[in-house]
């Protein structure tokens, strides 16, 4: 198993106290070693050309892409569960401040 991972941490704080804590880990987990499946696909015929002449192996290019469309999903999906906290907590450090405010020298 090969596993992508992105952590997100988030505290929201009210009053001095954790109200929500959120650690969130954005995983894609997949067998790298599974076996690899025939898939029919159109491919603009100047791109693919283009991608042969420079040797680009379109099968990992995917596999790579694929990944990536994944991984942001997930962080879509995360963003939007979270979506109240976060709107709270930038409620509050716009209202309030955040602590190393005071310790700003500029």
């Amino acid at each position: 198993m090969k596993k992508i991972l992105i952590i997100f941490s988030m505290r929201v704080y009210y009053a001095h106290e954790i109200i929500y804590e959120v650690h969130a880990l954005n995983i894609i987990d997949y067998n790298a070693n599974a076996p690899k499946k025939p898939a029919n696909l159109s491919i603009n015929s100047d791109l693919l050309r283009q991608a042969k002449e420079r040797n680009i192996n379109l099968s990992q290019t995917l596999e790579q892409r694929l990944i990536e469309l994944l991984v942001e999903e997930k962080r879509k999906q995360w963003k939007e569960e979270n979506r109240k906290a976060i709107e709270e907590y930038n409620r509050r450090v716009a209202g309030q401040g955040v602590f190393s405010d005071e310790q700003r020298s500029i």
